[in-house]
């Protein structure tokens, strides 16, 4: 499996580039990329952000492959959260529920989520991968949600 490269730049992600051309991924870190921050749609008891009434989401997720399956996570709904201790676990709980296809498609082995608030307004997730090959990777992150 070959993706183009996506990195974090700290307030979303990009493509790589190397010499003007699009580099290519063999890892799971772009997959990671999407997965965690593309707007999967909220369910109809999530609250959303400011009163908006935009539940967002995929469009692709209307008639999916295997039934129930969704791109992206919630991560966007803790956008406008106030800086308490229950965002963390959101944090945890949208991350982990955005990976979990890896493990049921076959991907990978084990998924662990680990979820922290290293300074006023700001999430850094920590990603721990076992690929069904052995191979480990870690992938952090930290943006502002406040």
């Amino acid at each position: 499996m070959s993706d183009l490269k996506l990195v974090w730049t700290g307030q979303g992600f990009d493509l790589a580039l190397t010499e003007n051309d699009l580099q290519r991924d063999d890892s799971l870190q772009t997959a990671v990329l999407i997965s965690l921050f593309s707007d999967r749609r909220a369910r109809p008891d999530d609250a959303l952000p400011g009163n908006d009434s935009d539940r967002r989401g995929w469009w692709g997720d209307t008639w999916p492959v295997v039934t129930g399956d969704q791109i992206g996570s919630r991560l966007w709904l803790l956008s406008r959260e106030k800086d308490l201790p229950e965002v963390k676990r959101l944090a945890w709980d949208y991350a982990g529920e955005a990976l979990a296809w890896l493990i049921e498609d076959g991907l990978a082995l084990a998924v662990d989520v680990s979820a922290s608030v290293p300074r006023r307004g700001w999430l850094h997730l920590r990603i721990d991968i076992t690929q069904r090959d052995g191979r480990h990777s870690t992938h952090d992150y930290e943006w502002e949600y406040a």
